[in-house]
């Protein structure tokens, strides 16, 4: 099976935030690894299950504002990258984030691109909403691991 290497650039759809975080790279890598943890410090996220370990070919599935998504694990560099995605909702997202080591934390960047039928019909809203989502789950990320 072939993954996706990054983000689709092209995609109608790219967010891009950038946070810093006052914890050591691997604590923030691990609460972002947990995948089964999330409900734990991310309040949008109701349920998360990680089928396997993680790493590529890896799915998982998870509920946020009241749709169930099914993800796969793209790629994993422990721990400064991981890489999923997959269609939902006919939607073909792909979602990159990274981390850091800066000093006494980490900078976390994440990527996401949206791509299909529903993006093409609502881009404007559908926009917003993925930003105030990543947005939302980097602020609950640096709550957690701070």
């Amino acid at each position: 099976m072939t993954y996706p290497t990054t983000i689709d650039e092209n995609a109608p759809i790219v967010v891009d935030h950038t946070i810093r975080i006052a914890a050591p790279v691997e604590r923030v890598w691990q609460l972002h690894t947990e995948i089964g943890s999330w409900p734990g410090w991310q309040l949008a996220i109701t349920e998360a299950r990680l089928d396997g370990p993680v790493a590529p070919g890896t799915t998982f599935h998870w509920s946020t504002a009241g749709l169930s998504i099914d993800s796969t694990l793209y790629a994993v560099d422990a721990p400064h990258r991981i890489l999923w995605g997959g269609p939902a909702h006919g939607i073909t997202g792909v979602h990159e984030w990274t981390f850091t080591a800066d000093g006494d934390g980490v900078v976390v960047r994440t990527r996401e691109s949206w791509a299909g039928a529903p993006v093409e019909a609502d881009r404007e809203n559908l926009t917003a909403a993925l930003d105030e989502s990543i947005g939302a789950w980097l602020a609950a990320l640096k709550k957690a691991a701070e």
